[in-house]
């Protein structure tokens, strides 16, 4: 699982011109799924999302977590963070969970981070046209594999 990890201080997803998920302070979070992620893939990154010291302390370090500062999580699901640009001109997403196995994946991470975060999260909504609005605070990015804990 490929993660996109963005600070921000407002965030929101609009479907067919209506704001479905939008939060303020807190992570917008990019979510693509591939055929072998599991519940440990899904678990360890939504420990590692919620506990990330990304968010500035007192003296204006990045020092505290989402936790921490009370912050909010909206979640959308984004398949081209799988794409393969190794061969032409037109990237394949051979990588990337076909949905019978991505919509199962991507509502047990809702529900995770749900519980880690200890309140409920905003979303998008899989597979669909989503126009999504941020204002990347900092900015501050960072892209996550399950993949590569080691």
């Amino acid at each position: 699982m490929k993660l996109v990890i963005q600070r921000v201080s407002q965030a929101s997803v609009t479907i067919e011109g209506k704001i479905t998920g939008a939060i303020e302070q807190g992570l917008l979070l990019l979510a693509g799924f591939a055929s072998d992620d599991t519940e440990e893939d899904l678990q360890w990154l939504s420990r590692k999302t919620v506990q990330l010291r990304i968010f500035n302390d007192e003296a204006g370090k990045m020092n505290k977590s989402l936790q921490e500062v009370n912050g909010n999580i909206l979640l959308i699901s984004q398949f081209t963070l799988h794409a393969s640009t190794k061969k032409g001109n037109r990237p394949s997403y051979i990588y990337a969970a076909p949905p019978e196995i991505a919509i199962p994946l991507y509502e047990r991470f809702i529900s995770i981070l749900s519980a880690d975060l200890g309140k409920p999260i905003q979303t998008g909504i899989f597979g669909a046209d989503m126009k999504v609005s941020l204002l990347n605070d900092g900015p501050v990015t960072i892209i996550i594999d399950s993949k590569n804990r080691e």
